[in-house]
């Protein structure tokens, strides 16, 4: 996995802007916050970081309404939205979805969605990947990193 550019991206964006960052990660269990917290001098703009693997920690946390697909486009949103408003961060950016190897409530593995928010609104990007779990998870923290990486820049 090669993210250490836009991790170098992500360091240079939020120390030149001022802003936080916070992260939500379902799917990834902290691998994207160990290589944002890597970055050159995360503790000036790194918040943190949740996991929240089980559907019940993301309605109590984040306030995930009950019956909404943890795979889904509305939940990665509600995670950003969630993550940055506990962590009081300017920007949060979130991963959930279906690892593998087998489906899951109908998603096929593979099947990730990338949130983020702002003050200005949250989004999310559906992402399609192929591999074994691990690969999917490291093709699902560099998308994650480009995304973060790209809203810095």
């Amino acid at each position: 996995m090669t993210t250490s550019s836009d991790v170098e991206l992500i360091a240079a964006g939020a120390a030149e802007s001022g802003v936080s960052i916070a992260i939500a990660e379902s799917l990834t269990s902290g691998r994207l916050a160990t290589q944002v917290g890597a970055g050159r001098e995360a503790s000036e703009w790194f918040a943190g970081a949740v996991v929240a693997y089980h559907v019940s920690t993301k309605q109590k946390l984040f306030g995930l309404p009950p019956g909404v697909d943890p795979c889904s486009a509305e939940c990665a949103e509600i995670l950003a939205t969630g993550v940055r408003e506990l962590l009081e961060a300017d920007v949060a950016i979130s991963t959930t979805g279906v690892g593998g190897p087998d489906e899951q409530d109908g998603h096929r593995p593979g099947t990730v969605y990338v949130g983020w928010a702002t003050s200005a609104g949250a989004g999310s990007t559906l992402c399609e990947f192929d591999g074994n779990p691990d690969e999917i998870l490291d093709q699902t923290v560099a998308e994650a990193l480009r995304i973060l990486a790209a809203m810095l820049s």
